[in-house]
């Protein structure tokens, strides 16, 4: 399994293309999928349009399993289903899903096949809260009473909060995670020391 220094080649294209066809991925993004469902049962609401959740731990991991191919079906098909299953009062809205496939996205180019540092993971939480605090206000605009400023600052706040705690959730997964799939063949060595460097 090839290691790649940045996603912006056609092998590393190529290579997440062929996820679509490996039947471990498959049935890894349907168990990230099960995963996300239970763990959106964990959200607190913590005002109108806003949440903090821990979802985004399934979200990251069937990102830098599966690639950026396969997680935009995963991010259609989990918020989707999400939905139907566990929505918690709010109204289906397809912008949601679009902030979702993106947020995955993002994951998958900061970690699919390649070394897993902190850094990676300091920016690509950093980049997701950025686009949540974006998307989400304006998808709450939408929906809501109150104005795009209003649903922005209060969602800034939120995440501009929880952001330290994602971060060391996402590391300390990563860790725990990493060394099993990789004896298992899953994964190739991404962690070639056994911890996270900077």
């Amino acid at each position: 399994m090839p290691i790649f220094q940045s996603p912006f080649s056609p092998a590393y294209w190529r290579t997440a293309a062929q996820e679509m066809k490996n039947y471990r991925s498959l049935v890894f993004s349907a168990l990230m999928i099960a995963a996300c469902i239970v763990l959106s049962h964990c959200t607190i609401r913590v005002g109108e349009g806003l949440s903090v959740s821990v979802t985004f731990l399934a979200r990251a991991l069937c990102s830098l399993v599966c690639g950026p191919v396969m997680v935009i079906l995963f991010g259609a098909a989990e918020d989707t289903l999400s939905f139907f299953l566990s929505s918690g009062g709010y109204p289906y809205f397809p912008g949601y899903m679009l902030t979702t496939i993106s947020g995955c996205l993002i994951y998958a180019l900061f970690f699919y096949r390649t070394r897993i540092t902190w850094r990676r993971i300091i920016l690509a939480k950093l980049i997701t809260n950025v686009q949540n605090v974006l998307l989400g206000s304006l998808w709450s605009a939408i929906l809501y009473s109150k104005g795009y400023l209003y649903y922005m600052t209060t969602s800034a706040v939120k995440n501009a909060l929880y952001l330290p705690l994602q971060i060391l959730l996402l590391g300390f997964l990563f860790q725990a995670i990493l060394p099993a799939l990789q004896k298992q063949g899953k994964l190739p060595p991404q962690l070639p020391e056994g911890r996270i460097p900077w």
